[in-house]
Parts: structure tokens; C-alpha cells; sequence
């Protein structure tokens, strides 16, 4: 069965409906340019309150690396998330933490990177000119055609919704999905509801 990922949480209300709705992590946007920023000290807050089940992600751009591992420790972070152009020998810099490299797809020619990054999970999202992410736009899935053939985990991104997930669960099979601004009310705020139906709509494949 997929597992789900609720990016882009900045509160504690929010946290919570996606853990009791069955999303298996959530992630921390600590990128201050990003309308989902949250500061370390809330999102450790929110982090201390939830039980250990749902896996807490935080989402990092170009940043330097004392600074990612301080923020994991003060957030109790289990997975690392890097949206920039971190190198493979950069995010080997985390032992202990499971890493997430985060790819936005132009083109196929995004697949010849992966092999490079062993060891690390590779999440693929929307390119958009001068965005590291986050930009709640869909790619043309066909590019990625050929996901079986990467030995890492898998996480799907850009624009999903209720109504594509399906679609792109049985297209592609990755192992995780991952929405974050499709089930927003307004930037930074989640609609439960939406939460609720994605995450159901999952379960259901």
C-alpha cells in the first residue's frame, strides 16, 4: 500500500488531522521564503505532541548543514528533505536521519541523476523556472515511465489531488505521495476535508 506524506503543516491543527485521518508523516517546511515556512521552535511543539507512528519531515533548501542537524534535533525529525541543489556528497553528511533528494522534472534526463544519490530516498515534483517546489502544479507523469527501475524509495509530488491520485498511484507505483498546497484553504492552512478524502482515496488502491 502507498504511503502518504501531508507536506507544508504549520500548525497543530493540522498536524493532528492528518494523523488521525492515516497519513503516515508529515513534513516541515523550514524554508523562510515559502509561504508553508514554520519556525523550528513551533514545529518542535507541534512535534513533542504527536505519538511516534507518523514519521516528521523537514523540508530544506540550500541550507547550511549544522543548521539542518540542529533543526533536527530541536524537531525530532526522522526523515531529511532537501529541495535545492544539494550535492549527493552533501546529503551523505546526515547518518542517521533518512534522506529525501528532491528532483523537479523538465525533462527524462532527470532519471540519469538518481544513480548518483545512493542511498537516498528521491522525490520527484513539478519544474518551474526559479522554484525549488512547492508549486502545486502537475508534471506529465509519462516522463517517469520507468520508475520500477529505481532501487530507492520513491516519493510522487506536484499537484496531486482527489481527484489524479488514483491515476497517478496506478500509473507510476511509487511507494509514497506526497500533497501539500492541493489540500490547502489558503497558503500555510489545510482543508480538513480535502486531508481526510486523499487520504482515503489512497487507501482505497
Amino acid at each position: 500500500m502507498v504511503k502518504v506524506k501531508i507536506c507544508g503543516i504549520t500548525n497543530l491543527e493540522d498536524a493532528l488531522v492528518s494523523l488521525f485521518s492515516g497519513a503516515d508523516a508529515i513534513g516541515f517546511v523550514f524554508y523562510k521564503k515559502s509561504p508553508r515556512y514554520i519556525s523550528p521552535i513551533c514545529a518542535g511543539n507541534i512535534s513533542r505532541i504527536l505519538p511516534k507512528k507518523i514519521s516528521r519531515v523537514g523540508v530544506f533548501v540550500d541550507e547550511d548543514i549544522k543548521t539542518v542537524k540542529k533543526i533536527a534535533r530541536v524537531c525530532g525529525l526522522d526523515m531529511l528533505q532537501f529541495h535545492g541543489r544539494e550535492t549527493a556528497a552533501y546529503c551523505r553528511k546526515f547518518k542517521g536521519y533518512k534522506v529525501i533528494k528532491a528532483f523537479t522534472v523538465k525533462d527524462r534526463l532527470v532519471l540519469d541523476k538518481i544513480p548518483e544519490y545512493k542511498g537516498c530516498a528521491c522525490l520527484f515534483d513539478t519544474y518551474l523556472k526559479g522554484s525549488p517546489g512547492g508549486t502545486g502544479k502537475k508534471f506529465n507523469w509519462n516522463l517517469l515511465r520507468k520508475l520500477d527501475k529505481i532501487k530507492a524509495p520513491v516519493f510522487l509530488s506536484g499537484g496531486l489531488t482527489v481527484g489524479n491520485v488514483g491515476k497517478a498511484i496506478k500509473l507510476l507505483k511509487p511507494d509514497w505521495v506526497d500533497a501539500s498546497s492541493a489540500l490547502e484553504s489558503k497558503p500555510g492552512k489545510k482543508d480538513h476535508r480535502k486531508i481526510k478524502e486523499f487520504i482515503n482515496k489512497c487507501r482505497q488502491l
